[in-house]
């Protein structure tokens, strides 16, 4: 079984790579797949069964012992259940093998794909590699620059909504990282939130973000000792507070954290990304604000996508890629992630067969709704290093 599964797993690496565009092939896999989990079912049968026996051997009675014989687990008809149940295994195993030079595959004995990952969002940007969202930081710029009313010196808080994918993040970095809210706000602060909202942990990023001569270690500091320190920290001067990606829809804890952060000094202000809806609506204050991220135009997704896909100008070199780049972003719907991912995996690809599989893939063709990325995603998912695959999988 060894011998034949280490035959069968030399081809699986040439056998992901083609098979989005084999449906016999994919049907192959998923046989693979499931002979597979059988047997390390029966290799964990045996273990049970070890184990089982040798608590049987230590602790059990005579009883116990003669009772076991005649049952079902009576060593010699398990003996038997078991060869035949390898016996179909092997078999199954071999043909699988015997059937993958119908697909003339070769063995692959190095996957050279490679990812990148980040765990969190950083406050730099380079504006000239952003594109189309200029009219979007202008208004942004002057719902946080605008006097409010004098009567209230409450932190008033200005939220980018919209659905992933869409650049709240890199918008807001936009913002956070223009000349006049420099002048503006003397301290500004950058905390990227994600699904941990745990009042501690958000105090620590924004003490952290905040300036820190001494490089204090806030993680020893208890929750009073935090907020203290932050308050006083937040007293002197008008702030700017950035909370990216931002997903708490408890009442209750954003009002904690707000009570703490609102000092009274006037203008300050909170700048909130996030994907929900409800989040948005629980930040707001008497003068708060919303904003609703929309869609790149046809023509900046197809300027991004260029951008992305081909270094140092050199697209004008390849006017037939060009054109099947175009039919590609329309099919993005004017989601910058989604037109960076299939650039980013187009890269320095002048293989005109490559275009054209990437813009032919049967995943565009599924159901999808107004807001669904996950096609342009699903066809990233296949330029995965292989070993990624069955975690991704696993974990989603």
């Amino acid at each position: 079984m060894k011998a034949t599964m280490s035959l069968i797993k030399a081809f699986l690496l040439d056998a992901e790579q083609k098979k989005p565009h084999n449906n016999a092939l994919s049907e192959w896999l998923r046989q693979i797949k499931q002979v597979f989990s059988d047997a390390e079912d029966i290799v964990d049968d045996f273990e049970c069964e070890a184990l089982r026996k040798h608590v049987v051997n230590t602790h059990g009675s005579l009883r116990r012992k003669v009772r076991r014989f005649f049952s079902t687990c009576n060593p010699l008809i398990y003996r038997l259940r078991m060869a035949h149940e390898m016996k179909d295994i092997k078999e199954r195993l071999e043909k699988v093998a015997a059937d993958r030079n119908m697909f003339g595959l070769q063995i692959i004995d190095q996957d050279t794909r490679v990812v990148h990952v980040t765990d969190t969002t950083y406050s730099h940007v380079i504006p000239s590699n952003v594109i189309g969202r200029e009219r979007e930081k202008q208004k942004i710029l002057e719902l946080l620059l605008q006097h409010d009313d004098g009567h209230d010196k409450s932190v008033s808080v200005i939220s980018i909504e919209g659905f992933g994918g869409l650049g709240k993040t890199t918008l807001a970095k936009l913002v956070f990282n223009d000349t006049t809210i420099d002048e503006c706000f003397p301290l500004k602060m950058w905390v990227c939130v994600s699904g941990d909202f745990e009042l501690r942990n958000v105090l620590i990023k924004i003490l952290n973000s905040a300036l820190n001569p001494s490089n204090e270690n806030f993680k020893n500091f208890e929750t009073e000792q935090l907020q203290n320190r932050l308050r006083n920290t937040l007293q002197r001067q008008k702030f700017l507070l950035v909370l990216d990606d931002v997903w708490n829809e408890d009442h209750a804890r954003w009002d904690e954290l707000k009570e703490i952060i609102d000092v009274g000094v006037e203008g300050c202000k909170i700048l909130v990304t996030t994907r929900s809806h409800l989040t948005a609506t629980l930040t707001r204050t008497k003068s708060s604000n919303s904003y609703l991220l929309e869609r790149l135009s046809e023509d900046d997704s197809f300027s991004l996508f260029v951008k992305t896909a081909f270094k140092e100008r050199k697209e004008m070199r390849y006017p037939q890629l060009l054109e099947i780049g175009k039919e590609i972003v329309n099919k993005c719907g004017g989601i910058p992630l989604a037109v960076k991912t299939l650039g980013s995996s187009l890269v320095s690809v002048v293989d005109k067969r490559k275009w054209e599989s990437v813009r032919d893939d049967k995943i565009w063709n599924l159901p999808q709704k107004e807001k669904d990325i996950l096609p342009a995603l699903e066809i990233s998912y296949n330029q995965l290093p292989s070993y990624l695959k069955p975690c991704f999988v696993c974990f989603c």
